[in-house]
C-alpha cells in the first residue's frame, strides 16, 4: 500500500491493525543546504583517516614482534572495533549530505542497528580490559607474564565480543516486536534506539527498561571496572620513589585515560539520561563522538603518546627504505 501526502511518501505494509513502514528516511545532522557539502567533506575526510589510521595501527601491531603484548593485542582489537564501529554509520551518512533524502529498507535499518549496538557495546568492554591489563602491568609487573597469558587474553576478547552480541541481539529483537508506524521520519543520521523508540504506534515500556538496564550494564559496569583499576594503579604509581618511574608509569596509562573519556562521555550523556529530559538534537551531537570522532582519535593518541608505537613505526620506515 503507498500512501502520499503533500510533502513524502510512505510505504506501509499492513499487518492486522497495524501499518508498519518498511522503507525510513534518515533526516541527517542538519537540514541547512549550505552546511551539506562542507560536512560531507570533513566526514569524508575523517572516515578516511579512520579506515587508514586503524588498519595501519593493526597492521603495525601484526608485523613488530615489539609490540607483541597483550596491551598491544587489544590495542589492535580497539582499532578492528573502532573502523567497524565507524563503518557501519559513516557511509550512509554521507549520502545524507549528497542525497535529497537519505532512504534506508527497514531491514537495513534493523541491521544497522544491530551490528552498531554490537561494536558499541564491545567497545565499552574492550576498554575495561585493557584498563585490567594496565593494572596488572602496574600493580604486579614480575606476575604481568604469568597472569595476562595468551589463555586470558583470547577469553577476554571473546568475552567482550560476546557481550556486545547478546546486548545486540536483545535490543534488536525487542525492536522488531514493535509495530513503527508514526511516520517514516527517523530524526538521526542512522537508526540508534531512541529515534526508532520514538516511531513506535505500541508500547515501548519494556523497550526502554532494556536500555535502561542494558545501557547501565555496558557503560557502568565497564566504567566503574576501569575506575577500581585506576584507583588501585594510581595508588601504585604514587609509591613509586622516583620521579622517572612515576612519569613512565603514568605515560603508559594516559592514552588509555584519554580515549576512555573521549568515548564513555559521550555515551554516557547519549544512553544514561531519562527520555524526558535527553534531547534528540543534542543526542546526535554526542553520538558523532562516539561514532565518527572517536574512531579516529584512538589510533593517533595511541601512535602519538606512546613511544613503542613510534619506535615501531620508525623501524618499519627504515626496513621499508633498506629493501628500496
Amino acid at each position: 500500500v503507498i500512501f502520499l501526502s503533500s510533502h513524502r511518501k510512505y510505504r506501509i505494509m499492513e499487518n492486522g491493525n497495524h501499518s508498519i513502514v518498511t522503507e525510513f528516511i534518515l533526516a541527517g545532522l542538519t537540514d541547512k543546504p549550505e552546511l551539506q557539502l562542507p560536512l560531507f567533506i570533513l566526514f569524508l575526510g575523517i572516515y578516511v583517516l579512520t579506515v587508514m589510521g586503524n588498519l595501519g595501527m593493526i597492521t603495525l601491531i601484526s608485523l613488530s614482534s615489539h609490540l607483541n603484548t597483550p596491551m598491544y593485542y587489544f590495542l589492535s582489537n580497539l582499532s578492528f572495533i573502532d573502523m567497524c564501529h565507524s563503518t557501519v554509520i559513516t557511509p550512509k551518512m554521507l549520502v545524507n549530505f549528497v542525497m535529497k533524502k537519505n532512504i534506508i529498507s527497514y531491514p537495513e535499518c534493523m541491521t544497522q542497528l544491530y551490528f552498531f549496538s554490537v561494536f558499541a557495546i564491545s567497545e565499552c568492554h574492550m576498554l575495561a580490559a585493557m584498563a585490567y591489563d594496565r593494572y596488572v602491568a602496574i600493580c604486579s609487573p614480575l606476575l604481568y607474564s604469568v597472569i595476562m597469558s595468551h589463555r586470558l587474553c583470547f577469553w577476554l576478547t571473546a568475552g567482550v565480543y560476546i557481550l556486545g552480541i547478546i546486548g545486540s541481539t536483545i535490543h534488536t529483537v525487542f525492536m522488531l516486536r514493535l509495530f513503527l508506524c508514526k511516520t517514516n521520519v527517523i530524526n538521526h543520521y542512522f537508526c540508534d534506539l531512541f529515534p526508532l523508540l520514538e516511531l513506535s504506534c505500541s508500547s515501548i515500556y519494556i523497550n526502554e527498561l532494556l536500555v535502561l538496564f542494558l545501557s547501565a550494564f555496558n557503560i557502568l559496569t565497564p566504567a566503574l571496572t576501569i575506575l577500581g583499576s585506576y584507583i588501585f594503579i594510581i595508588a601504585s604509581i604514587l609509591r613509586i620513589r622516583s620521579t622517572e618511574g612515576r612519569a613512565k608509569a603514568f605515560s603508559t596509562c594516559s592514552s588509555h585515560i584519554s580515549a576512555i573519556a573521549l568515548f564513555f562521555g559521550s555515551a554516557a550523556f547519549m544512553y544514561l539520561q531519562p527520555s524526558a529530559v535527553s534531547s534528540m538534537d543534542q543526542g546526535k551531537v554526542s553520538s558523532v563522538f562516539y561514532t565518527t570522532v572517536v574512531p579516529v582519535l584512538n589510533p593517533l593518541i595511541y601512535s602519538l603518546r606512546n613511544k613503542d608505537v613510534k619506535s615501531a613505526l620508525k623501524k618499519c620506515w627504515i626496513g621499508e627504505h633498506v629493501r628500496e
